[in-house]
């Protein structure tokens, strides 16, 4: 899939569930499970409760 086919919403994460994966409440109420990316894991990117993130998300 093509990086122009991603659509990217802000959010905030309401839960860390295991194996860095998350719980994130989209600027339009949904809530979706995401995980971080491969740079940021690299990297030990450490997010939390309440922190403000972009999300890419697939038309899928």
């Amino acid at each position: 899939m093509a990086k122009q086919d991603l659509i990217e919403m802000d959010g905030e994460v309401i839960e860390t569930l295991p194996n860095t994966t998350f719980r994130v409440k989209l600027e339009n109420e949904h809530v979706v499970t995401a995980h971080i990316s491969g740079r940021m894991r690299k990297n030990y990117i450490r997010i939390l409760t309440g922190d403000k993130v972009k999300v890419e998300i697939t038309p899928f």
